[in-house]
């Protein structure tokens, strides 16, 4: 198959494009770098950056020459502004991208004829539920800007779907970790930050108690099922998750025998997890502090039933194993990239 990936230079997106050349498929992929690290890119079989090329999802030139050219028979979307606090910073851009993004690509896969589109989307849409583990097709709408893009995104995929009987599937990841996780960018993923920090002998800084629990998925596994779901026709929306939650204390109690350190967390308020955005408190209207704290204490957990029945997927991974490998990743990255003479 021949196969496009956006936001190819990400810490998913790299490592989509990586098992889908190994299973043999030709892949394009495509990244504005916004975000996206070259690092990603690079394998020991194989360096997929020099063929990646630097374009937006919103290219309305570029892109449909592309598609023009290619003539694909999948499409992932991957590409976004994932960090919460950005998203809430720039909603405009943010729309811009994770949502208008995703019509110009169903718009284009429409035309062309593409098989299947998948989208990224996640399990941050459900952070207004109360009843756990959540579903897919009962939850009450989120409120927060990015979580709110990606429910927009989902509506104009079953759109797409019910009105041009095209087959698009939205993947609603948990929170994904694994090597390649960006661990330097401003607000850094739990994961990563933490081993950072661990790394360098710093004392990390954590929101809240510790206590607060989330549903943590392997990326290995999400890429198995992002795999899986293109033969199914229609519109679907699958959750992406362990089924298993883990609080921030327990995952740091882990990374810390792991890594054989003893550096005990700093707990800090929940508003100095946004400490980071002043703007978010400037206007006439700032940020109500419960939606801070909110989103800081929220409690996840996924149900996976969906996934194992129709699609016959199973997570293999499990937290101790993928932390390990998490960890010797990242060590490995953060050495170079001192040898190198940069700073973290």
């Amino acid at each position: 198959m021949k196969v496009l990936v956006t936001g190819a230079a990400g810490f998913i997106g790299g490592q989509l494009c990586h098992a889908l050349w190994k299973r043999g498929d030709t892949v394009v992929g495509i990244d504005n770098f916004s975000y996206g690290n070259l690092d990603n890119l690079r394998f020991e079989d194989h360096d997929f950056g020099p063929d990646v090329l630097r374009m937006d999802i919103r290219d309305r030139e570029k892109l449909p020459e592309l598609f023009e050219k290619e003539r694909f028979d999948v499409v992932y979307n991957i590409a976004g502004i994932a960090p919460l606090p950005d998203c809430q910073s720039d909603p405009v851009e943010a729309v811009s991208v994770n949502t208008l993004g995703l019509v110009n690509l169903l718009e284009l896969c429409r035309r062309h004829g593409v098989k299947h589109l998948v989208q990224a989307s996640t399990n941050a849409m459900y952070e207004n539920e109360t009843e756990f583990p959540t579903v897919e097709d009962k939850f009450n709408a989120p409120t927060l800007i990015y979580p709110s893009t990606k429910y927009c995104a989902e509506q104009f995929c079953r759109s797409f779907a019910e009105t041009y009987n095209m087959n698009v599937t939205c993947l609603r990841f948990a929170n994904v970790y694994g090597p390649h996780i960006d661990c330097l960018r401003k607000q850094p993923p739990f994961v990563g930050y933490m081993i950072r920090e661990l790394y360098y002998g710093r004392v990390p800084e954590f929101h809240s108690d510790g206590n607060q629990r989330r549903d943590y998925i392997y990326v290995d596994d999400l890429i198995d099922l992002a795999l899986r779901v293109t033969g199914r026709p229609g519109f679907d929306a699958v959750n992406v998750s362990s089924n298993q939650s883990y609080s921030v204390r327990e995952l740091y109690a882990t990374a810390s025998r792991l890594m054989g350190k003893d550096i005990p967390a700093k707990y800090c308020e929940t508003s100095h997890y946004w400490a980071k955005y002043p703007e978010l408190y400037g206007g006439a209207y700032g940020i109500r502090p419960e939606i801070l704290d909110h989103e800081v204490n929220k409690f996840s957990l996924c149900d996976n039933t969906h996934a194992k029945q129709l699609y016959g997927w199973t997570p293999q991974v499990s937290i101790e194993e993928g932390l390990a490998r998490v960890i010797e990743a990242e060590c490995a990255m953060l050495a170079a990239r001192d040898a190198a003479g940069a700073q973290a």
